[in-house]
């Protein structure tokens, strides 16, 4: 069977939805209840190897999503304890299970502000916890394939910023500023962004279980990538908006308020949506290259659409359910 670590969140929940229509069995592991498949759903944290003994079995197929993946986590051990010591204790009890499948999802963020184009061979050099954790977790898993290399298949997916609807991550944020008339564009606009529909990654996570033993690693991208500029027109289109970008401020201006806000955050405690670190982010180049199509994936929705329907659902029907909250 397939045990979803994780999988009550925003990329498992969707990734359940497609088995489920594929009449895949699986069941989802994770420190929360699943409210789309509470009937599917067994609580075990990934921080508790005893736990997750009791819940994974021998032939089973793991599927790892379980991460502390925010800018702002406190305190900052929980990027340790979740990301590597998690690793550690799937990898253990795979060891003691017999179990040979592992496909686990990393990140971009290994590669840090990384060179335009960067694919699977490009540079580790992350410059946060988040990202330095997501590598020292590949390497756990890298060291329990290459014990039994013949028998075992380790797949990692580094996705790009995901995005899709019922999200209330950075990509939504951005959506319901443009859709509230309140945006303003920091720096001139042209830096480019990779993307992530959340139905096409979880299609490829899906496609991934089908992969030969051995260790396959790929970024995983839907293309093609937008500059902020078209990002920010298209979104205006798709709300019957004027395509025109209005007020705009210098990046150091923009990066300036960040910093009042990291002073306030750290004086006050309190969290904001606005820091430095996300206004460079959102002034960065982060597009990157993958090797996907290599292996014969074909995305189920473009881009543009998944957008279209992101908004649609969000700000033109304004559809109410159940919403995940990632950065």
């Amino acid at each position: 069977m397939i045990k979803i670590i994780g999988g009550s969140g925003f990329i498992g929940t969707r990734l359940c939805k497609r088995l489920e229509k594929a009449n895949i069995e699986f069941e989802i592991i994770d420190k929360a209840m699943s409210k789309s498949f509470a009937d599917k759903c067994k609580i075990a944290d990934v921080r508790d190897m005893k736990a997750l003994s009791r819940v994974l079995d021998s032939g089973d197929v793991i599927i790892n999503l379980a991460a502390e993946h925010r800018d702002d986590v406190i305190p900052k051990t929980l990027y340790d304890d979740v990301n590597v010591q998690g690793a550690r204790n799937v990898c253990e009890v795979a060891e003691q299970k017999g179990i040979n499948t592992i496909i686990f999802t990393s990140s971009v963020a290994v590669y840090g502000f990384a060179p335009i184009g960067t694919d699977e061979r490009g540079e580790i050099n992350y410059f946060n916890d988040y990202g330095r954790t997501k590598w020292e977790a590949e390497k756990v898993y890298r060291e329990w394939q290459e014990k039994d290399p013949i028998n075992r298949k380790l797949v990692i997916v580094r996705p790009a910023v995901v995005f899709g609807e019922q999200n209330r991550g950075n990509v939504y944020n951005l959506l319901r500023q443009i859709a509230s008339g309140k945006f303003v564009m920091i720096g001139n606009g042209k830096n480019r962004k990779s993307m992530v529909y959340v139905e096409n990654v979880s299609a490829f996570l899906e496609y991934s279980l089908g992969f030969e033993n051995g260790v396959h690693t790929y970024n995983y991208i839907d293309k093609p990538d937008f500059d902020m500029n078209t990002l920010v027109a298209k979104v205006n289109k798709a709300l019957g908006k004027d395509e025109k970008i209005g007020f705009r401020i210098p990046f150091m201006v923009g990066y300036g308020i960040g910093k009042v806000f990291d002073f306030v955050a750290m004086l006050s405690g309190k969290k904001f949506t606005v820091s430095s670190i996300r206004v460079k982010k959102f002034c960065s180049d982060s597009m990157f290259d993958t090797s996907v199509a290599k292996s014969g994936f074909v995305p189920p929705v473009k881009l543009e659409n998944g957008l279209a329907n992101t908004i649609k659902y969000e700000f033109v029907d304004k559809q109410e359910g159940e919403v995940f909250f990632t950065e």
